[in-house]
């Protein structure tokens, strides 16, 4: 990937759920979080060392949940993938890839593959009679490990 001098908007990008219809970005997603991992590290020091400090060491590392936030639209790909999971019909875990796109929304500057992801938590939205705002629900995903392409 090239430098450029300035930052990728944050605004531009599209998540791909997996599943049977992989073959097209699943949509309307307003908010992407919870993309990282976290590298615990272990301290050691040996006891004929003769500074006073640990030496510290890398060692297993977690990957956070990550959530999804889009308007409800009456598509019914997530709850089916929810469903199937909470019914014990979860064949396989699917890859979910979040690509984020250049301002000609064609080229991908960065990607976060989500390996073995499963949906478990879901949040329909808040509904009231004088409200304005759109109906949002949440989807968070649980999965093995995130990796990154440019």
């Amino acid at each position: 990937m090239a430098y450029r001098e300035k930052p990728y908007s944050q605004f531009n990008f599209l998540v791909d759920i997996g599943g049977p219809a992989a073959d097209e970005p699943s949509g309307g997603f307003q908010e992407v979080s919870g993309l990282g991992l976290e590298i615990n590290v272990a301290e050691y020091r040996a006891g004929n060392k003769k500074d006073n400090a640990p030496d510290k060491i890398p060692g297993s590392y977690t990957v956070p949940d990550v959530t999804l936030k889009r308007g409800v639209m009456g598509d019914d790909a997530l709850y089916s993938w929810l469903d199937d999971v909470r019914n014990g019909r979860y064949e396989a875990p699917r890859t979910v890839t979040i690509q984020l796109l250049s301002e000609d929304r064609q080229t991908v500057a960065s990607v976060w593959k989500l390996t073995n992801a499963f949906p478990s938590t879901y949040s329909g939205p808040e509904l009231s009679g004088a409200g304005t705002d759109v109906a949002v629900e949440e989807l968070v995903l649980a999965c093995e490990s995130i990796a990154m392409e440019f």
